[in-house]
């Protein structure tokens, strides 16, 4: 489990990209994302909705 975390933060860092960081571990909702992540919510939430279809 911790190398998954890892390997998503990694991901997040890289590129910045939520969406993608979402979709890779399976999440439906983004908020769940950004606590799994541990990462400031208004930030995350910035970033998703950027990325956003």
């Amino acid at each position: 489990h911790s190398m998954r975390r890892t390997k998503a933060s990694l991901i997040y860092k890289a590129t910045g990209n939520l969406r993608a960081v979402q979709i890779l571990l399976g999440h439906t909702n983004i908020e769940n994302t950004v606590r799994y992540l541990g990462v400031d919510i208004d930030d995350a939430l910035t970033l998703s909705e950027r990325t956003e279809v």
